[in-house]
């Protein structure tokens, strides 16, 4: 159900008051040496699944948008970020490790569909059991088969699954037009079937094209990252110049790092709210690939670890499967308790049903 709160603002102030003591408090010195570590993909993720949380919070589960803001503007960039990380780390997983497209599969879509199993099943159960709520048999194949072509947060068992289907999608095509050599023909050829995809606007799918549209450009975008990290001799050789013979002076190296990162901190704030959501999809991309990029420079040359969202990105993906249904149908927080008690509670309790679940299918991923 929808949550009636009576001061979104003051509600808003006191969990963003928690939230910034508990990310400065878990701020901790940057140790990798690395050029793109694994850390900083889980603190991106993290930081993703928290806009895409803050969002559904703040503008469907909230009757006042208030709740949140500015924190709930972001959902678009986040579902970008997950794209674009999960293009980045298939390409540099085949970079690292040709598999064959049958080893591929049986490597990669366990990871999607066991836990996305045990989740929607619990659902299921629990809508019937509960709820009384039931669902079509025609509803509930295709739900277990990935196939979500309805994305209404109030009906559907759980809405944002339609991302399911649409990673599902990329996962299915990588291995068939992957080049190791030509990487950015890969990107490209995926990008040009989703776009002739959502262009062709296939009636089973029509209810979430309108989603698909904002999001095309991520993935292969991530897999042409990939191939200019992992290929980053040329880069270094570039940087190195650039290093030695305008940035030679230790006071200027550290001038033109800060007025770069207070650049990027600009782009990524101004871009984010001012997202041109609802217009020209491309355009909607674009920007939001714009903050994109811009996050990424700055998790990239920062010289702390956030800890806080490292945390939220080792459970990201869970956390996804699992925060609408019960925020929404099997609220007993906010029905009772002050919104941003509850949102904080909310947050602690994902953690530990995101550690619990990656826990219950880590054996059988592994297998």
């Amino acid at each position: 159900m929808t949550i009636l709160i009576n001061n979104a603002v003051g509600e808003t102030y006191i969990f963003t008051a928690i939230f910034l003591v508990a990310f400065l408090v878990l701020l901790r010195k940057k140790k990798s040496k690395e050029f793109f570590p694994n850390a900083i993909s889980q603190e991106l993720k993290g930081l993703a699944i928290l806009a895409i949380v803050f969002s559904h919070i703040g503008y469907f589960l909230s009757t006042d948008s208030r709740f949140l803001f500015p924190l709930s503007i972001m959902a678009g960039v986040g579902v970008n970020l997950f794209l674009l990380l999960s293009g980045f780390g298939l390409t540099m997983s085949s970079f690292r490790r040709k598999l064959s497209i049958k080893n591929f599969y049986q490597r990669r879509l366990p990871k999607l569909f066991i836990p996305f199993w045990l989740v929607i099943t619990s659902f299921f159960l629990l809508d019937f059991f509960v709820l009384g709520k039931t669902y079509s048999l025609k509803y509930i194949i295709s739900s277990f088969l990935g196939l979500f072509t309805h994305a209404n947060l109030y009906t559907d068992l759980n809405s944002p699954l339609w991302y399911f289907t649409f990673i599902l999608l990329c996962y299915l095509l990588f291995p068939l037009v992957f080049w190791k050599r030509y990487y950015w023909l890969s990107a490209l050829v995926i990008y040009v079937i989703f776009f002739q995809f959502v262009k062709y606007e296939p009636s089973y799918f029509i209810n979430v094209l309108s989603l698909y549209k904002v999001h095309l450009l991520a993935f292969p975008a991530g897999i042409v990252l990939a191939g200019l990290c992992f290929n980053r001799e040329k880069l270094g050789r570039v940087t190195g110049l650039i290093k030695g013979k305008l940035l030679n002076n230790l006071v200027i190296r550290k001038i033109v790092y800060y007025i770069f990162l207070a650049g990027l901190l600009f782009v990524a704030g101004y871009f984010g709210y001012y997202s041109h959501i609802g217009g020209d999809p491309l355009t909607e991309e674009l920007f939001s690939l714009l903050v994109c990029f811009s996050l990424l420079g700055i998790f990239l040359l920062k010289k702390i670890d956030f800890k806080l969202f490292y945390l939220f990105g080792l459970y990201s993906y869970e956390i996804y499967l699992l925060h609408w249904p019960i925020m929404y149908r099997y609220d007993f927080l906010y029905k009772s308790l002050p919104a941003w008690l509850a949102t904080v509670l909310y947050l602690v309790l994902f953690i530990f049903l995101g550690w619990l679940l990656k826990r219950m299918t880590k054996n059988e991923i592994n297998n």
